[in-house]
């Protein structure tokens, strides 16, 4: 029994100490979160306030409120610009830690120039501009040289991406449609008796365009045997065209000539219709 009050006092106190830790997270990040509102405010009122004094304002006064405004702008985009691609780009972090070095001096320009923004003798404050104005121009400069070089990287780990993932879905592309390449040529059906293949020709048909010939003469026919006559000797054939055109053709047999008529013999008498 004491054992058992033991383990539930354990994790009544494990409770508590989770719910106090988490008690602290969420206050701490409310606290955070109100902090960055009040500074972005912050910031936006005086950049809007430098704005006003640098076109209000004739003189050295107006100018050292264009020298904040343009300090500020400048380290602002490029912290966030540095801050932004770390989270992707671990080279970065070496970027930022120049950034911090820099961002020290122009902290400290920017205090300058709040100060000098209240001075009473014009004549001093011209005289002291120059400086400023090389100062401010320099810390710019250097910022927006991270900056960009920030921002240049990462286009280029872009396009890198891009070409990559184009090359690939040319890839992909390619496979499916692999219907499209050459394919081995079938081999032709066999075609049904009495039907025409196209580039074929049949015979006795002139393909049009091809010169005309003479048609071949056909084989001469055997004659008939006359009754108890002696076989003919045979003979080799001879070829279709060996003879000329102004040879004629001799029958196989020559026809008898008509029948000798004599004197004692009688006229055959016309038959009778009667």
């Amino acid at each position: 029994m004491e054992a058992v009050a033991a383990v539930f006092a354990l994790l009544v106190v494990l409770f508590l100490v989770l719910g106090a830790y988490a008690t602290v997270k969420v206050v701490g990040a409310a606290k955070r979160g109100v902090d960055r509102t009040i500074n972005q405010a912050r910031r936006t009122v005086e950049d809007h306030t430098l704005r006003a004094k640098s076109f209000a304002q004739p003189g050295p006064a107006g100018e050292v409120a264009q020298l904040r405004l343009k300090l500020r702008t400048s380290m602002r985009a490029t912290q966030e610009a540095l801050h932004a691609g770390a989270a992707e780009d671990e080279s970065l972090k070496e970027s930022l830690g120049l950034f911090e070095r820099l961002s020290a001096h122009g902290q400290e320009l920017d205090a300058e120039l709040r100060r000098l923004e209240s001075e009473p003798d014009r004549a001093t404050l011209a005289g002291r501009m120059p400086s400023l104005r090389e100062r401010t121009d320099r810390i710019t400069e250097s910022a927006d040289a991270l900056r960009w070089a920030a921002r240049d990287r990462a286009r280029r780990f872009a396009e890198d991406d891009l070409d990559s993932l184009s090359a690939q879905i040319d890839v992909e592309a390619g496979a499916l449609r692999h219907w499209t390449t050459t394919e081995p040529p079938r081999a032709a059906a066999p075609s049904a008796p009495g039907t025409k293949t196209p580039g074929t020709k049949t015979p006795g048909t002139k393909s049009p365009g091809a010169p005309t010939s003479a048609p071949t003469p056909p084989w001469p026919e055997a004659p008939p045997a006359a009754a108890g006559a002696a076989a003919p000797r045979q003979t080799w054939p001879e070829t279709p065209g060996a003879r000329t055109a102004e040879e004629p053709t001799r029958p196989a047999i020559t026809p008898p000539g008509p029948r000798p008529t004599y004197p004692w013999q009688k006229k055959p008498r016309p038959e009778s219709t009667t």
